[in-house]
């Protein structure tokens, strides 16, 4: 079974946990030397989030302890993992503010809990800052935590580029935490 206490990864090159492997225990800002391709996951310890391109850039997938049997099960678009990093920021107190215009101002909205639809609360898609106070949140580019993943940790974001976003749109918000 799983455990929580000592962060640890493997990649595997092919589905359902074959082919060449390669385990990690820490951040990783290029993994293509260990393998050409990931086609599965099995994340024994930590939360983690993975990227498509190396030096934490590209798309994102924050992943929990558990099985990836394929790329389609963290929601990847292929099979390129290229780094991947250990969330630091879980806990069990979680706050995160977003606000509607860039450096915190205009209308603010504070939450503890998902929001599988952030729109339908917040009157817009819109998220152009934010602050986390506490833990680690993900905001998903549509609606029921689908599309593009994009993580946040503690700490001050003053425009969605700052998290890596192309645009301020966010269609759903998912706190990180121990099941």
């Amino acid at each position: 079974q799983f455990t929580e206490s000592k962060p640890c990864i493997i990649f595997y090159e092919d589905k359902n946990f074959q082919g060449q492997s390669h385990e990690c225990d820490n951040d990783c800002s290029d993994l293509h030397t260990y393998f050409p391709r990931c086609n599965s996951i099995r994340v024994e310890g930590g939360f983690w989030v993975v990227y498509e391109r190396p030096n934490y850039m590209g798309y994102q997938y924050v992943l929990s302890p558990g099985e990836y049997p394929d790329y389609q099960y963290w929601l990847g678009i292929n099979d390129s993992i290229r780094s991947c990093r250990i969330i630091r920021n879980v806990g069990d107190y979680i706050c995160l503010k977003v606000w509607e215009k860039p450096n915190f101002e205009g209308q603010s909205m504070e939450m503890a809990d998902n929001l599988p639809a952030f729109p339908e609360n917040w009157k817009s898609n819109n998220v152009h800052s934010c602050k986390v106070f506490e833990g680690a949140w993900i905001f998903f580019e549509h609606p029921n935590y689908r599309g593009c993943q994009y993580l946040l940790e503690r700490g001050k974001y003053r425009r969605y580029a700052e998290w890596g976003g192309m645009q301020p749109s966010v269609g759903s918000i998912r706190r990180v935490k121990e099941q």
